[in-house]
């Protein structure tokens, strides 16, 4: 293969493997050699990992500039004092005598099928209005944020959007901030896009090598991203660690070209966001019906008393114990959300009296994963869990109940979105979500005011079925 501005030939392989990343050596499985070479024809270009400043250091990978997250150590690489970056050390040490790779060559560009998508589901009126907008961002790279109500039908507003982008020859990246919902969409998206490749990309994901006009990612992964995307989808846009880390929202800026389009999603935008719509900062549609057209179940709140001294005293408080004898006698799957990981292990024996075959999962659980296909497959009645199920799960008929919901983890956002969980499928589209508390608090309140309020512009706007 021939460059256009030069008689120097360079490595497909090379090429496929470099574009739009930023890489150390030991991520490149090719010889220093070659490396070299493509760098004195001007194919690949080096930077410095660490960079320091009128003594102040800043990170080339993810543009971290918090000097309390480096460290100074004596390197046998260098032979010297040696300083690396903390923030971004689970993707590969980069340190002042590392550097960091990217292709500069001919951009690459994908074989499109005659058909990109396969997908021919019917959209929602709800759906199709945020689907046009998402087109037209694509068309004229804009930004849009869809507000849609949990189970509105967020990825399928996306479909004929991305369709547009890759028939277009665009490069597409679909990133959230949690390997669970990377996990839950890389499927949905493969099955709508069979034709061509969709790299999924999470820690040790097997397609780290795969480069595709469709990513699926976790946002740390755009670490490794630069000048790469013409399209990029921010699913989940308020979600932590995104929304609290400025290295990761950095990092999604670098991943993306200069002139691109990003679309935000999320049922639950930050008040930040919502005021840059409000003053007309920020495009956005908004979807306040679920694709099903019926209401969003409304929590009920109901006074559990001292829960956590009940607990303490290996003892269920008798509300929450008779809505999980309920739920187990009738065969409803369930999910308890606990405040904390302690807590939740603490209390994982006492309802395993009730029902031994109830699981527990958290961030750090290897197995939660297989835990929540468990869960789905009906092979568990039900799972204890702290937040890192409150979004990207989608169980049908599943009821669910928050203990201590009055705990200050559980912010209005982070109760709409386990709210979000009932009632999603079409089949079964009611259910039952409970906050158990010692005392109403603000978020509380707030978070079934945004849903009864979503359910009221629904209803004004005809998207249910009455």
């Amino acid at each position: 293969m021939i460059s256009p501005h030069t008689t120097t030939p360079y490595s497909p392989h090379l090429q496929y493997h470099l574009s739009g990343r930023l890489l150390l050596a030991a991520e490149i499985p090719f010889p220093s050699e070659l490396l070299t070479e493509h760098m004195q024809a001007g194919y690949v270009a080096a930077k410095v990992g660490v960079i320091r400043e009128n003594g102040k250091y800043q990170c080339s990978r993810c543009s971290n500039r918090n000097q309390q997250l480096f460290y100074t150590f004596p390197c046998s690489l260098c032979q010297k004092n040696c300083t690396y970056c903390r923030s971004c050390i689970m993707m590969g040490r980069v340190s002042e005598c590392t550097e960091l790779y990217s292709w500069t060559g001919p951009e690459l560009h994908f074989s499109i099928p005659p058909q990109v998508m396969a997908w021919d589901g019917t959209l929602s009126d709800g759906q199709k209005t945020a689907s046009d907008r998402v087109i037209a961002a694509v068309e004229q790279n804009e930004e849009v944020l869809v507000w849609a109500v949990c189970g509105a039908g967020k990825t399928e507003v996306l479909f004929k959007g991305i369709d547009t982008a890759i028939s277009n020859g665009k490069r597409v990246c679909i990133c959230t901030p949690r390997t669970d919902v990377v996990l839950e969409l890389a499927p949905r998206i493969r099955q709508a896009f069979p034709n061509m490749d969709v790299a999924a990309l999470y820690g040790g994901s097997e397609d780290r090598h795969l480069a595709a006009p469709l990513t699926v990612s976790t946002t740390h992964q755009l670490y490794r991203f630069a000048n790469a995307f013409d399209t990029i989808i921010i699913d989940e846009v308020d979600a932590f660690p995104y929304s609290m880390d400025i290295s990761l929202q950095q990092a999604v800026q670098k991943a993306k070209k200069q002139t691109s389009s990003t679309i935000y999603l999320t049922a639950t935008p930050s008040r930040q966001m919502q005021n840059a719509y409000r003053k007309g900062k920020l495009q956005a549609v908004t979807i306040p019906a679920r694709y099903h057209r019926k209401l969003i179940p409304v929590p009920t709140m109901k006074w559990s008393g001292n829960w956590q001294k009940q607990f303490q005293k290996k003892k269920i408080p008798l509300q929450i114990q008779s809505w999980v004898h309920d739920r187990i006698e009738r065969n409803i799957p369930i999910l308890l959300f606990f405040p904390s990981i302690k807590v939740m292990k603490a209390c994982l024996p006492l309802f395993q009296n009730i029902e031994p075959h109830l699981l527990a999962v958290h961030s750090e659980d290897p197995e939660r994963k297989e835990k929540v296909t468990l869960l789905r497959n009906r092979e568990v009645p039900g799972l204890l869990t702290t937040t890192i199920l409150e979004r990207g799960v989608t169980i049908p008929r599943l009821d669910v109940a928050v203990i201590g919901a009055e705990h200050q983890v559980f912010s209005e956002s982070a109760l709409v979105q386990i709210a979000g969980r009932v009632g999603r499928s079409a089949d079964h589209p009611t259910g039952n979500i409970t906050f158990f508390h010692y005392g109403k608090s603000e978020e509380m309140v707030k978070a079934v005011w945004h849903i009864e309020n979503m359910n009221r512009e629904a209803s004004k706007r005809g998207l249910l079925d009455v």
